[in-house]
């Protein structure tokens, strides 16, 4: 199929057919471009008095015929070949301009979004005279040859050694990426002529790969680029405590974070959440330093992500997807793995819709040829059946535990939640108190199930030993995701049904305060309101005085200790038994 893209508005069918026998054009394989072959495109721009593009693969094939600049008939990121980082595209653009200036800004963003093998443009003239047939002739009068370096992945614009007196590097205006320019003496298209081609191409490669080799990181980490949006409502502070979480969020996950990009909007794109600008920025900067993963620190609607992904041209991701990933990782018992999935399933229903023109197919086999049955239909009424049943698992279990608690209400043993932000230090306290040896980790959700450990207190009035139960819950986290909160109600349970809260905090982290915030938000949207809770400031060994001093003032009836270190596990233990004393001395 001979397409011609971009702007064809108010070309004549033969001003089409000349554009369309471009395609049976041929170029060697060792010549970036043939005289001829750019004086026709010359000619054929100055008719059509438009700029005009044509994208050839190595093998000297035109694949790509489009009337615009650069910029404006690019090949959509996901038609592209994807190499990786060490690589180029493969293509080439040959490309016209009607006005003697070298390549402006767009189109040198053009060529590091396509990752070109080179970027060609011609700067043609008018010969004055009228062609055969109508039409005026043009020519080549200057050339342009420009393609990507591997000197920390800049952009510049380069030339034959034969041309001399380059400009010293000089950056783009209004771009925020590793661009620069380095624009030379215009070529003649015999100057064009002398570059190998072929060298041109495998030293630039040879160059990317030991770049790549350097910088390489393990096969099985997604290399990530993270978006954060600042809107109104969130202090700049906020923003920022925001994403260095989402970067733990990622580096927990198994990601390795590149770099971030950031933007202030009064408010959200609807399609594509930043701009277009913004979306172009993040396309360039994540080719050019060859990111297989985008994530956003905010909740994607699914027709977001599919904009999101066409344009950028890799996968992209929310905050709410990386926890999700994160927690199927982490989920260790049947409990856990069942509610692990129930909550990536109804996560993922709402975003069927919009998946492609291959989810619209019809389906097939038995009980899948109804009346306007298709595959995206199929596939849903698979997933709602599947969430039905974890559903159903997912309550037996819950029964189970709550049999279980009353057992222990029977015996009149006492109980403690252990609870907090996430890495908050909970399963490391526990096993100080109770020696245990439940897995801990300088991880964000290091535990996801509840465990519960026999804890041996003074009691408050007559000092006697006393028995009593505390349990490590699964650490919270700010917005924590609707699904989270539904699938996890066996954990969020043994909070409610717990006779008072051990409530901790990393004293040590800058955010300390937004974290006690975050944590009671959630305990407030509890259906049963939970009991009692002491504070307890963890790390206390990290931290300095001032920090110490203003925990102490803001609150005055909390304890300071280090888990880690076991600093203040005494006194700890004596304000539990009178906290437990209080919660039944309420009920």
């Amino acid at each position: 199929m001979e397409t011609i893209f971009g702007n064809l508005q108010g070309l004549k069918s033969s001003q089409l057919k000349q554009l369309q026998r471009l395609y049976h054009q041929r170029i060697p394989g060792d010549r970036i471009t043939t005289p001829d072959f750019a004086q026709r495109l010359a000619a054929i721009s100055t008719d059509i008095n438009q700029p005009v593009c044509t994208y050839i693969n190595r093998r000297g094939q035109v694949i790509r015929v489009g009337v615009g600049t650069p910029r404006q008939t690019q090949i959509p990121p996901m038609e592209l070949p994807r190499y990786g980082a060490e690589r180029l595209s493969g293509i080439r653009c040959i490309a016209t301009h009607l006005k003697p200036e070298p390549p402006n800004e767009a189109a040198l963003t053009a060529m590091a979004l396509q990752r070109l093998d080179a970027l060609v443009v011609l700067n043609i003239t008018g010969t004055g005279f009228t062609r055969r047939g109508g039409g005026a002739a043009g020519y080549v009068k200057e050339v342009y040859l420009a393609h990507l370096v591997s000197n920390t992945n800049q952009l510049v614009l380069n030339q034959p050694s034969v041309v001399g007196n380059a400009s010293p590097p000089t950056p783009l205006p209004n771009q925020d990426t590793a661009i620069s320019s380095n624009i030379s003496q215009p070529l003649s298209l015999d100057d064009l002529a002398e570059q190998d081609f072929i060298d041109l191409v495998e030293g630039l490669e040879e160059e990317f790969r030991r770049e790549f080799i350097a910088q390489e990181v393990d096969a099985d980490h997604e290399r990530v680029l993270l978006i954060g949006v600042l809107t109104d409502g969130k202090t700049a502070q906020q923003f920022q405590d925001s994403l260095s979480e989402l970067a733990r969020l990622v580096d927990t996950a198994g990601g390795d974070v590149l770099q971030t990009v950031q933007q202030k909007r009064s408010r959200l794109h609807p399609q594509t959440v930043v701009g277009e600008g913004k979306v172009q920025e993040i396309a360039l900067t994540a080719q050019t330093l060859g990111a297989s993963l985008v994530v956003f620190d905010r909740d994607l609607s699914p027709t977001q992500v599919r904009n999101l992904e066409a344009q950028i041209g890799v996968r992209v991701v929310d905050r709410t997807e990386v926890i999700l990933d994160i927690f199927a990782q982490r989920a260790q018992s049947r409990a856990g793995k069942l509610q692990v999935e129930l909550a990536q399933l109804e996560y993922m229903m709402p975003r069927l819709t919009g998946r492609g023109q291959t989810m619209s197919r019809l389906g097939g086999g038995i009980g899948t040829r109804g009346p306007g049955e298709t595959k995206l239909e199929t596939e849903r009424r698979a997933i709602q059946k599947r969430i039905s049943r974890l559903q159903q698992e997912v309550n037996q279990l819950q029964a189970h535990r709550s049999r279980l608690r009353q057992r222990r209400q029977h015996r009149e043993v006492p109980s403690v939640a252990l609870v907090g932000y996430t890495n908050a230090g909970k399963s490391t306290l526990l096993n100080a108190l109770t020696n245990s040896e439940v897995y801990t980790a300088d991880q964000l959700f290091a535990t996801l199930d509840p465990t519960t450990r026999r804890l041996i207190i003074p009691h408050a009035d007559t000092n006697e030993p006393q028995e009593t139960l505390i349990t490590d819950t699964v650490g919270f986290i700010h917005e924590l995701p609707a699904s989270l909160m539904d699938a996890f109600r066996a954990t969020l349970e043994e909070v409610t049904e717990a006779d008072a809260l051990l409530h901790l905090v990393d004293l040590s982290h800058p955010a300390w305060l937004s974290h006690i915030r975050s944590v009671r938000e959630i305990l407030a949207q509890m259906p049963v309101t939970p009991g009692p809770a002491l504070v307890a400031f963890n790390k206390i060994d990290q931290v300095n005085s001032e920090t110490l001093a203003l925990a102490k003032e803001e609150f005055p009836l909390a304890i300071f200790i280090s888990a880690s270190q076991r600093l203040g596990l005494e006194t700890l233990r004596l304000r539990l038994s009178q906290l437990i004393e209080y919660a039944v001395g309420c009920e």
